[in-house]
């Protein structure tokens, strides 16, 4: 009996362990083209302006650059960590706004200007397929954003100044679309055939069904804070969590958060930096780098 209630009093006199801090390192892309530690240091850099990127599994890093003076339409790159250019190619219009890796020699490209198009291109720059997007062509600007290819073969591309986000086949048709209430920025077509899509100046976050009904939503109204400003790059984690850039966000604010499908908030990044971050990868939570590919 005095051994029971020792063991009781000893076990009610435990405290559970505080759960431990999410940390995450990622990689950046925007004004300010940098992978960023758990800690907030910067790992690596590149003296870019860039739209789009990913850490391939080699440790590369493919960029799509911003129009410059050095890519005039728009351009993509894959650089080594020491910042060597291993793969080079310009694009032929205003803008080359996304890139994605579809193998070791085939890459998806998306042109903004007066012919709108996705292009499938090799390594040696030759151009094997060309997909016509069905978009207005008064803001170039505003035509698309992030392009990606999917598991099907089609490609699923949000459409700002259109307010829709569409699935194209390969010979240009439209497969599946859906409107949406602001500008899309990211669609991200999830594992149970959702499509996350990100809506800038709407400050929000939605997932759809395959028959464009939302299932879920999160906005500045669902935060203890306004912590979304202008939600462009998104990435939905193996977790279920959310992460999402605000590229409005400003020195000292916050510019990335991660959010439960509850919407509860349990990791942020903040920085002094007054530029924002256009899009992002999260390479990795507590160390243990995350499976390619991202769902981004």
């Amino acid at each position: 009996m005095a051994g029971t209630l020792l063991l009781i009093l000893s076990v009610a006199g435990l405290k559970a362990a505080a759960p431990e801090a999410v940390t995450h390192s990622f990689l950046a892309t925007g004004a300010q083209t940098q992978i960023v530690g758990a800690s907030g240091h910067i790992l690596w850099s590149y003296p870019a302006n860039t739209r789009d990127g990913w850490v391939l599994p080699n440790g590369n890093i493919l960029l799509a650059m911003s129009a410059s003076k050095e890519f005039p339409g728009g351009g993509v790159i894959e650089v080594t960590r020491a910042g060597k250019r291993v793969f080079e190619w310009k694009g032929t219009q205003s803008e080359v706004n996304t890139v994605q890796s579809l193998s070791r020699n085939r890459l998806l490209v998306s042109e903004a200007g007066h012919k709108p198009r996705i292009l499938e291109i090799d390594r040696e720059g030759t151009i094997h397929l060309e997909v016509p997007m069905q978009c207005q062509t008064t803001n170039i600007h505003m035509e698309s954003r992030m392009a990606r290819k999917l598991r099907n073969g089609n490609y699923l591309v949000p459409q700002l100044l259109d307010k829709v986000v569409r699935e194209y086949t390969p010979s240009g048709k439209i497969a599946w679309e859906v409107s949406t209430p602001h500008w899309p920025f990211t669609a991200i077509r999830l594992s149970n055939g959702n499509t996350l899509i990100n809506c800038t100046y709407g400050n929000l976050s939605i997932e759809v069904d395959k028959k464009g009904s939302k299932v879920w939503e999160l906005s500045n109204a669902d935060l203890k804070q306004p912590l979304i400003k202008d939600a462009c790059g998104a990435q939905r984690l193996p977790n279920g969590n959310t992460v999402i850039t605000s590229y409005g966000a400003k020195a000292g604010e916050t510019k990335l958060i991660e959010v439960t499908p509850e919407k509860k908030v349990v990791w942020t990044f903040t920085s002094p930096s007054p530029q924002g971050i256009h899009h992002f990868q999260i390479l990795d939570t507590g160390g243990k780098a995350l499976r390619w590919p991202p769902m981004r």
